[in-house]
């Protein structure tokens, strides 16, 4: 019995710091303003420019960029780099053997992230606004680079000349008879081309353009919902003053 105990005792020890160090960091909460058409200019602009070089959006195609004010000339001048058709979809030119060579896995395709990755911690924007924002340099792995959300990431860190280097600092505590490394901040090691700030809300652009491309709808669906939900409760109140003056001399 008293080795049954302490089986399970050691197995739910080990589960707690499982599941510790799969929460890692806290998630930092994404703008989400959607409806910024700047906003989702940049957005649009920062990902053509910085991901579509390796990820896909095949379910998202150019000439969709009108519905946040690119004109198709603008697309065509400035956005268009992996095909030569508007209508086509944003497909990367990477060759998939290459890529899995080059990273150990084929980089995923990009139109649904930021729905897919929500979790526990927060929406999937939250993710990637975190996730976007805490890479560091890290000379043991393949690419030179680390992150905190997902630790031995394969992809390295496409704007570190936008952020510059910089790497995690830790305090540490006791904690159950150890000595364990909590994440206190950073050190900027080398500046980038953008301050710490204009950096965040380049990295909040590109977040706010990743939820607008997983459902370029969304705003005009909720907009029509309400209208639906006003149109309701109206009817309601119609229905329910009709049903009262038909029955008014019904005893």
């Amino acid at each position: 019995m008293k080795k049954l105990i302490l089986t399970l005792m050691t197995t739910l020890a080990l589960m707690g710091g499982a599941h510790a160090n799969e929460e890692g960091i806290a998630w930092d909460k994404a703008p989400n303003k959607t409806n910024d058409v700047a906003s989702l200019q940049n957005g649009a602009k920062l990902f053509v420019n910085y991901c579509l070089n390796c990820h896909s959006a095949a379910f998202m195609r150019f000439n969709r960029l009108q519905d946040i004010g690119i004109t198709e000339q603008q697309i065509k001048e400035n956005l268009l780099f992996t095909t030569e058709k508007v209508g086509e979809t944003m497909k990367a030119n990477i060759d998939p053997r290459q890529a899995k060579e080059w990273f150990g896995a084929v980089p995923p395709d990009l139109t649904l992230v930021a729905r897919s990755r929500a979790g526990h911690g927060g929406t999937g924007a939250d993710y990637l606004y975190t996730y976007l924002r805490t890479f560091y340099r890290d000379e043991t792995k393949a690419t030179g680079w680390n992150n905190l959300v997902f630790p031995s990431v394969a992809m390295p860190h496409v704007m570190w000349e936008l952020q510059g280097d910089r790497r995690p600092v830790y305090d540490k505590i006791e904690a159950h008879g150890h000595e364990i490394e909590v994440f206190k901040g950073w050190e900027q090691l080398t500046p980038g081309t953008m301050t710490p700030l204009q950096y965040d809300q380049a990295v909040g652009d590109l977040v706010n353009y990743l939820q607008w491309m997983a459902e370029p709808a969304q705003n005009t669906r909720v907009r029509v919902g309400v209208w639906v939900l006003l149109f309701l409760v109206m009817a309601v109140v119609f229905t329910w003053r009709l049903n009262a003056s038909y029955w008014k001399d019904v005893k």
